[in-house]
């Protein structure tokens, strides 16, 4: 969060950024600091990242970097807690918190404490291991119940020798390095025992210990060892066009920020990215002397070498573009450009860019007044499965969320977007009728006269006047800036492809249809799922129940990333993606 002059007054970290953002901005009651922040702020700046946890650990880089006025500043490392493996004949375990000044040896740091616990209980449960204090221990004549309820060995009353014990805590720190095939192989075979033995609730024990063998051992790219670079994301929606400046310095990531540059009609990404690497790095001085050894990005842009060498020679030293392919540095430009659309679609939503595009509407639709409501509707199914409706709302300050609508198509010939159209619209304005709720201003359909001729009748069955509907059709090869509005019985309207009101309706078609496809897939994966492991080239019997035991069961590896899957004994990269492509309807 971010005040007046750009400083920085806060920095937080959510799972759903809605909500939290939300939260500051409620009348709900707050304490005296949030108010006194909430008044400052002048903007709200965003990065996303793949995981919670890398969001911790991005969270805390920012506020050693800035130090907000509103953020608890903590030094080093000591808000992070350690797993503590003491210097003793009987070693204990334990959670450890500060600087490290005990003998002994330490793991970590964690970025969650309830990891670090739930670390803890598993270790005791696999390897017996004690966690008592040394005085506690010295002073036992008999086991304590940790003995007797299973995790703990005993060796306070000499119940287990030393040799045994210590290879059991050899074993402990092999899985805390990262080397736990063993143990992860032994949880599967018991598994399969508990299963087999039809003892499911044991073996639902372990399939939650193996889940949480994996989260532990999930690498975290966040933070890197060493390197200087930047990562340069990029996305445009609604001939709107964003870019997202990742930096990586001393190996960690510092932040973003977005830029959304003003683009001539018909520029290509090579072009833009181009144009934003010289003018970035050489229009002002203090950027050129912030310029990294190494500059990512996802497109091939032209004069590379070129480009290079002038950035070379105002930096003193070597810089390279590269566009990754695979690896480390291919993640972090998943991450910018993840970031991108976010910062994207945040300022498409910008209430003051829907204010303007309405009124553009309104000139080019030619009403009196501009629309106050504004509803579209979209059609999703795969070779006619699963047939999704999705009906979306706009108003004058953008998209109202909870007034978005999903409708299940049944009772129609598979494939028939035209009766699926006439029964949505039939379906939608009926119950907004026995509501007594308010109509739309205007109606988008997606599709041309066909489409448009459907609602017209639908508006004629039910008798309902006031409402002007407004067909859009894609033009050649279905690129944005080339449709063709369709309003009653007018020919078609062909808008120019820098258009304000074009960019609006194109939003709003986009926001339609990304919300019926999403309503598609989670209806088609419902029974799809099983069926699509089953159907993988590559993925026998044999296969199947790899994957199964290594993650736990088809939910696992259905919340699997590519590196998870890759490291199932087995499953190669090729195959890997194939597996990633299948349970998430995508192309790697």
């Amino acid at each position: 969060m971010l005040g007046e002059k750009g400083e920085v007054l806060y920095v937080g970290k959510a799972k759903d950024l809605k909500k939290r953002i939300s939260s500051y901005f409620s009348s709900k009651a707050k304490d005296l600091k949030t108010l006194s922040l909430v008044k400052q702020i002048k903007d709200i700046d965003f990065t996303v990242t793949h995981t919670e946890n890398e969001a911790v650990l991005l969270e805390c880089n920012l506020i050693k970097k800035h130090r907000p006025r509103y953020n608890v500043l903590l030094r080093d490392d000591k808000s992070y807690p350690y797993i503590f493996i003491s210097h003793h004949p009987y070693p204990r375990i334990d959670i450890y918190r500060g600087t490290r000044k005990k003998n002994g040896r330490y793991f970590g740091p964690y970025p969650s404490a309830l990891a670090v616990k739930e670390t803890v209980s598993l270790l005791q449960k696999l390897f017996l291991i004690r966690t008592c204090r040394d005085h506690y221990f010295n002073a036992r004549t008999r086991p304590c119940l940790l003995y007797q309820i299973g995790r703990c060995s005993g060796p306070c009353v000499e119940l287990i020798t030393n040799e045994n014990y210590n290879q059991n805590l050899e074993l402990a720190v092999l899985f805390l390095e990262g080397k736990s095939n063993q143990v992860i192989e032994d949880l599967q075979t018991k598994m399969e025992a508990a299963a087999t033995e039809l003892n499911y609730e044991l073996a639902s024990v372990y399939r939650d210990q193996i889940t949480r063998l994996r989260q532990i051992q999930d690498k975290q790219y966040v933070n890197v060892d060493t390197g200087n670079a930047d990562v340069i994301g990029f996305a445009s929606q609604a001939g709107v066009f964003c870019i997202q400046l990742l930096s990586i310095r001393g190996g960690q990531v510092l932040g973003s920020r977005s830029y959304f540059p003003q683009v001539p009609v018909y520029s290509n990404t090579d072009e833009i990215i181009s144009a934003f690497l010289t003018q970035h790095y050489l229009n002002d001085r203090s950027h050129i002397e912030s310029i990294p050894k190494l500059i990512i990005i996802e497109v091939n842009v032209p004069e590379r070498s070129l480009i290079e060498n002038v950035l070379s020679e105002q930096s003193n030293h070597k810089v390279e573009v590269i566009q990754p392919e695979r690896g480390e540095k291919k993640k972090w430009l998943a991450m910018a450009t993840l970031s991108a659309r976010q910062a994207l679609s945040a300022h498409i939503f910008n209430k003051t860019n829907i204010q303007e595009r309405t009124i553009a509407l309104q000139q080019v639709l030619r009403m009196n007044k501009a629309p106050r409501r504004i509803e579209c509707f979209d059609i999703s199914h795969s070779m006619g499965e699963a047939t999704v409706a999705s009906c979306v709302v706009f108003d004058q300050n953008g998209p109202v969320k909870s007034d978005y609508r999903r409708f299940n198509i049944s009772g129609i010939t598979p494939g028939d977007d035209i009766a699926a159209m006439h029964q949505v619209l039939l379906r939608r304005l009926k119950r907004v009728q026995k509501e007594n709720a308010n109509l739309p201003d205007v109606i988008l359909i997606d599709g041309g006269p066909t489409q448009l001729a459907v609602a017209k009748k639908v508006i004629s069955e039910l008798n309902v006047d006031d409402i002007l509907l407004v067909g859009v059709s894609k033009g050649p090869d279905r690129k944005p800036g080339f449709e063709s509005l369709h309003i009653g019985d007018l020919p078609a309207i062909h808008l120019p492809p820098d258009s304000v009101a074009l960019h609006f309706i194109q939003q709003i078609r986009d926001e339609a249809h990304r919300f019926a496809i999403t309503g598609h897939r989670n209806r088609r994966d419902k029974t799809r799922r099983q069926s699509t492991l089953e159907l993988i080239p590559g993925i026998g019997a044999k296969r199947r129940r790899d994957l199964l035991r290594y993650f736990g069961g088809i939910q696992g590896i259905a919340h699997a990333s590519l590196d998870e899957l890759m490291k199932v004994p087995g499953i190669s990269r090729s195959l890997a993606e194939r597996i990633f492509a299948a349970l998430h309807d995508t192309t790697l």
